[in-house]
């Protein structure tokens, strides 16, 4: 799903998206992809997943970054 981030405190570690669907999803730090940080009107896309207090936000990442490497999967093979 796409959203907009309304609020996010990286001290506390959370914060809430709006979804394109018009709801208001949690986010965790912990639902975070590799080396995201949000700001406040960032694009994003996310998946949803039903949390203890209702639906959250997991696998956030800004729009446009999921083409990003992950630098661990991306190493050269080694010649044979």
């Amino acid at each position: 799903m796409k959203g907009t981030v309304k609020f996010f405190n990286e001290g506390k570690g959370f914060g809430f998206i709006a979804g394109e669907d018009g709801k208001e999803y949690f986010v965790h730090k912990s639902g975070l992809k590799e080396g995201v940080t949000l700001n406040e009107n960032d694009a994003v896309t996310f998946d949803v997943e039903e949390g203890d207090r209702g639906p959250k936000a997991a696998n956030v990442a800004k729009e446009g970054s999921e083409a990003a490497p992950k630098s661990s999967e991306d190493k050269p093979k080694d010649p044979e």
